[in-house]
C-alpha cells in the first residue's frame, strides 16, 4: 500500500501529473509563449487538485488497506474525478477552459483515469520493492547470526557459569533476545528506542568478551526514541563498529552512540576508532542494507551518511523525520 504522505511520492506524483498535462497541451501546437501561458494556467488548477488527492489518499490509507485492489483503485479514481472537477471549476472561475456539461464530464473522466493510472504505478512500485525488502532481511539475518558470534557468546557464558552464574544468565538472556528479534518478522517498523535496547544487549555480550578493551558511551535524547526505523537497523551498525574498530586493536577503543532531535528530525550517530594498518576492510553489505531499508521506509524523509571523520574515526550518521 503506497504511503502518499512521503515527500518522494508527492514529488514524483506532482511531476508525473504535470508532465502529462504538458504533453497533452503540446500536442495542440502553438507558439512557445502561448504554450507557457497555457501551462501556467493548467498548473494553477492541477497542483491544488493533485495535492488534495494525495492528502485524501493519505488520510484514507487505513481504509484503503482493508479494500481489495480493485476497490482501492475505484475509490482513488473517484477521488481523482472529484479533484479534477474542482480544478475545472477553478479554471472556469479564472475564465479559462471550455464550458458546458461535456467539458465538466471530460475533466472528471480525465481526472479519474489519471488518478487510477498514478495509483496503479505507485502500487506496482511497492510490489517491486517487496523482493528487495525480502533480500535485505535474508542478508541481515545471515549477518546477525554469524557462527563466530554465537560461538563466542556461548563460550563466554560457559566460562562465567562457574565464576559468575548471574552474569552468565544475563548473557544467555541477551543472546535469547537477539535471536528472538532476528527471527521475528521484519515487515513492520519499530521505534529507535527498541533498536537501542537491542543494541545494548548485543554490546553487553561483547563487553564480556573484550572486557576493558571495549568502552561504550551512550548519549541519548528521549525524544528521538520514538522515530520509526526498520527492524534490526542499529545492531549491524554497532556490530560493524566492534568488528572493525575494537577487534583488530590490541588496545581496543571507545564506541559512541548518540541520538538527538533537531527541528523535528531524529539524529543517530555511531562512531568507532579505526586501527591504522590493522583494521579489516569490509564489503559494506551491512551499511548498504541499512541505507536501502531506510529509503524503502522513509524515502526522501531519511538521510544516511558513512565515512571517516577527523581524528581517524569512522562515523555513521542517520537523520529521520519524526512522526507527528
Amino acid at each position: 500500500m503506497p504511503v502518499l504522505c512521503q515527500g518522494g511520492l508527492v514529488l514524483r506524483t506532482v511531476l508525473f501529473v504535470h508532465g502529462v498535462l504538458a504533453l497533452g497541451r503540446g500536442v495542440h501546437g502553438g507558439s512557445l509563449p502561448q504554450l507557457l501561458a497555457d501551462l501556467s494556467v493548467l498548473v494553477a488548477a492541477a497542483l491544488p487538485a493533485t495535492l488534495v488527492w494525495l492528502l485524501a489518499g493519505c488520510a484514507l490509507r487505513a481504509r484503503l488497506a482493508r479494500l481489495p485492489p480493485w476497490g482501492a483503485a475505484t475509490l482513488m479514481g473517484g477521488l481523482g474525478a472529484l479533484c479534477a472537477s474542482g480544478g475545472w471549476l477553478e479554471l472556469r472561475w479564472l475564465d479559462q477552459g471550455a464550458a458546458g456539461p461535456l467539458a465538466a464530464l471530460a475533466a472528471a473522466l480525465s481526472g479519474a483515469a489519471l488518478a487510477v493510472a498514478v495509483w496503479q504505478v505507485l502500487c506496482l512500485r511497492e510490489r517491486l520493492n517487496l523482493p528487495a525488502g525480502t533480500q535485505a532481511r535474508l542478508a541481515e539475518l545471515q549477518s546477525r547470526i554469524r557462527p563466530h558470534f554465537l560461538f563466542n557468546a556461548l563460550n563466554s557464558a560457559i566460562t562465567l557459569v562457574q565464576i559468575d552464574p548471574v552474569r552468565a544468565e544475563a548473557v544467555l538472556e541477551d543472546l535469547s533476545e537477539l535471536f528472538r528479534a532476528a527471527l521475528a518478522s521484519a515487515d513492520a517498523p519499530v521505534t529507535l528506542g527498541q533498536e537501542i535496547e537491542l543494541a545494548q544487549r548485543y554490546l553487553a555480550i561483547e563487553q564480556v568478551r573484550f572486557g576493558a578493551r571495549l568502552t561504550v558511551r551512550w548519549q541519548l535524547e528521549a525524544e528521538a526514541a520514538r522515530a520509526r526505523v526498520p527492524a534490526l537497523m542499529l545492531q549491524p551498525l554497532v556490530e560493524n563498529a566492534v568488528k572493525h574498530g575494537i577487534e583488530p586493536s590490541a588496545e581496543g577503543g571507545e564506541i559512541v552512540i548518540r541520538t538527538g532531535v533537531r527541528r523535528g528530525v531524529a539524529l543517530l550517530t555511531v562512531t568507532n576508532p579505526l586501527s591504522e594498518g590493522r583494521a579489516r576492510r569490509g564489503h559494506g553489505m551491512a551499511l548498504h542494507n541499512v541505507r536501502e531499508r531506510l529509503l524503502l521506509l522513509h524515502d526522501l524523509g531519511a538521510r544516511f551518511e558513512a565515512g571517516v571523520i577527523e581524528g581517524g574515526r569512522f562515523r555513521v550518521r542517520i537523520a529521520i523525520a519524526l512522526p507527528d
